[in-house]
C-alpha cells in the first residue's frame, strides 16, 4: 500500500465471508458502515472475467460482424471482428483470447484476442508498445514520474498500463510487478504451444486476492474475515504489499455468521427491493429493465421545513448520492435514466448534475453524467465491468413466465446452508428434516447434500412441499438419527405426494 499527499483515513471495513466454499463474499462498507459494495463468487461460476482461453472459432457472421468461439466450458464467447487486428478470423482456426465480459441473461461470454494480465500496480499488454497511466491519477508530477519509470521498465515488445493504486508507488515494487508479470505471460505461452484448442490457459487470482489487489487503499482501515486459511493469505499479502501502513486484520470466529454481525446480510436482501428509502423520508425507485435502468425520486414522507423549492433541493441532493451508491451496489452498468424532481432553478439543475458527476469520480467503473434532457431527465452511463447483482442472485420467475424475478437455486441453498449453520452451532441433534420447494429440495440434493452432511457431521433429509413458496423452507424435526428416520418414514405413509431426499436414498 502507498502513501503520498492524498492518503485518506483509514475508515472503511472489509468484511469477508469465505466459510463456505460453494460461494465466497466480501462486502465493503462505508465509513458510516454501510454496505457501499458486494463481490460474489461461486464455486460453480464458469467463464470469469480475466481468463484466458486457446479457443477455436466455430463460426463467423458477417451480418452481425462478430463470430462465436469454443471455450471447451460453457457457452460459446463473443468476439467482435473490429477487436482482431489484422481483421482475419475463419471457422476452424484457433486464437488466443481473453474473457472481457462474463456470460449474462443467456448470452456468452464476450471475449478479445487483445489480452492483458493485470498486476497489483501495472497491466502488462502483450503485442502492444504503448506506455499508459491511469486517467484517476491527476497529480500531474507523479503522472509524469510513473510514466517515466514504465518507460524504463517495459520489456520489448510489450506494453504496459500504469494502474491508480500504483500512486507514488516505489520503482523497486513496479519492477517486482514487471518481473512476476513476465513470468505469468510466459506459462500462458508454454500452456498454449502445449495443449489444443478449445482449452483453459490462464484463471485470474482469486476473488480476495483480486479484492485486496484492487481495492485496498489507505482508506482500509480493517479486515475482517472467517477463515483461518483466507486469514493467514490475507497476512502474506500485507506483508509483502503493505509492511508500514497495512490496515488491522481480524479472524472472526463467532457462532452468528459474520455477515449477520455487520449487519450485511440484512443489507443485501434490502438491496433486491424495488423501493429505496433515504433518510430523510424520500425514496428511490429504482425499475432494472434488460438495456436500460430507470430511477424515480419521490418527496414520500418528507416534506420540508422552509419552501417548497427547498424540499425539492434538499431531496434530489439527497437522492443523487444514494443513487451513486445504488448503482455502485447493485453493480448496475449500462443506460441510467433518472426522473428527479422538477427544479425551476437552472442553477439548481446545473449544481445537481455536477454533484452527480463528483459522486461519481471515484467510481471504479467509468461513469458519464449529461445534463437534463428536455423532459427534465437526467441521463448516465456507467461501464458494465461485472454481471450486476440481480443476475448473479435471482433469475426470472418460473410461476409467472418471467414476468417476475425470483432468487436463483444456488441463492437459494446458501441460504438454506446459512440457516442450517445457525441450527446446527449449539445444538446435539444428530439430523434435520427441512421441508423446502421441490425444485430447491431437488437442486440441493443433487449439488451440495453429501458435501454439507460431511462438513457439518449432521445428516439432513429435505422434504418437498409443492405449496411451498420458492424460497420458503423450515426444520420440520431434528433429534437423534433414528428418531428423524421414523419420523420421515411416518410422513412418506401419511403423505405419499411428498418426496424426501437424503443420501442414503441417492
Amino acid at each position: 500500500m502507498n502513501s503520498g499527499p492524498h492518503s485518506k483515513k483509514k475508515e472503511i471495513k472489509l468484511i469477508v465471508n469465505v466459510i463456505d466454499p460453494e460461494e465466497m463474499r466480501i462486502a465493503i462498507l462505508d465509513e458510516r458502515g454501510r454496505l457501499d459494495n458486494l463481490y460474489i463468487e461461486r464455486m460453480l461460476e464458469r467463464q470469469r472475467a480475466g481468463e484466458i482461453y486457446k479457443a477455436r472459432v466455430d463460426s463467423v457472421l458477417p451480418g452481425m460482424n462478430a463470430a462465436f468461439l469454443s471455450l471447451g466450458d460453457g457457452r460459446n464467447g463473443f468476439l467482435y471482428l473490429n477487436d482482431v487486428w489484422d481483421g482475419v478470423v475463419k471457422p476452424g482456426m484457433d486464437m488466443l483470447v481473453q474473457v472481457l465480459k462474463t456470460p449474462n441473461r443467456g448470452k456468452g461470454a464476450r471475449v478479445s484476442p487483445r489480452v492483458s494480465l493485470a498486476g497489483r500496480y501495472l497491466v502488462l499488454v502483450p503485442s502492444n508498445r504503448d506506455v499508459g497511466v491511469s486517467k484517476r491519477i491527476e497529480d500531474d508530477s507523479e503522472r509524469s514520474r510513473l510514466r517515466s519509470v514504465a518507460r524504463r521498465l517495459r520489456p520489448d515488445g510489450y506494453g504496459l498500463i500504469v494502474r491508480t493504486m500504483a500512486e507514488y508507488c516505489d520503482e523497486e515494487s513496479l519492477a517486482r510487478d514487471v518481473s512476476e508479470l513476465m513470468d505469468e505471460w510466459a506459462e500462458v505461452e508454454r500452456k498454449a504451444k502445449k495443449n489444443t484448442a478449445p482449452c483453459l490457459l490462464h484463471r485470474d487470482i482469486g476473488l480476495v486476492e483480486r479484492i485486496l489487489r484492487d481495492e485496498l487503499t489507505d482508506s482500509v482501515g480493517e479486515i475482517v474475515v472467517d477463515s483461518q486459511d483466507e486469514f493467514d493469505n490475507i497476512a502474506a499479502f500485507m506483508e509483502r504489499f503493505a509492511p508500514d501502513a497495512r490496515p488491522e486484520v481480524s479472524l472472526y470466529k463467532g457462532s452468528m455468521p459474520v455477515f449477520d454481525v455487520y449487519g450485511v446480510e440484512r443489507a443485501i436482501e434490502e438491496m433486491h427491493d424495488r423501493k429505496v428509502w433515504l433518510p430523510s423520508g424520500a425514496y428511490l425507485v429504482v425499475d432494472q429493465a434488460e438495456a436500460l435502468t430507470v430511477i424515480d425520486v419521490n418527496t414520500g414522507k418528507y416534506i420540508g421545513s422552509k419552501d417548497l423549492q427547498d424540499t425539492v433541493y434538499h431531496t434530489n441532493f439527497e437522492a443523487a448520492e444514494e443513487i451513486a451508491r445504488q448503482l455502485r451496489l447493485r453493480a448496475i452498468g449500462g443506460i441510467v435514466v433518472i426522473d428527479f424532481i422538477d427544479m425551476e432553478s437552472p442553477d439548481d439543475r446545473n449544481k445537481l448534475v455536477e454533484s452527480l458527476q463528483e459522486l461519481f469520480r471515484g467510481d471504479r467503473c467509468k461513469a458519464r453524467v449529461f445534463g437534463v434532457t428536455a423532459l427534465g431527465l437526467v441521463e448516465i452511463t456507467r461501464k458494465r465491468a461485472r454481471l450486476d447483482m440481480r443476475s448473479i442472485m435471482s433469475r426470472s420467475c418460473p410461476f409467472c413466465g418471467g414476468l417476475g424475478w425470483v432468487d436463483k437455486e444456488e441463492t437459494v441453498a446458501m441460504k438454506v446452508k446459512r440457516f442450517l449453520r445457525k441450527a446446527v452451532t449449539g445444538a446435539h441433534s444428530e439430523a434435520f428434516l427441512v421441508e423446502l420447494h421441490p425444485a430447491i429440495a431437488r437442486y440441493i440434493a443433487d449439488t451440495y447434500l453429501s458435501m454439507w452432511e460431511e462438513e457439518f457431521g449432521r445428516r439432513f433429509y429435505l422434504a418437498e412441499y409443492p405449496e411451498y413458496a420458492w424460497d420458503k423452507f423450515k426444520i420440520d424435526f431434528q433429534g437423534t438419527l433414528s428418531r428423524v428416520v421414523h419420523r420421515v418414514e411416518v410422513m412418506e405413509r401419511r403423505e405419499a405426494t411428498v418426496v424426501v431426499h437424503s443420501t442414503t436414498s441417492a
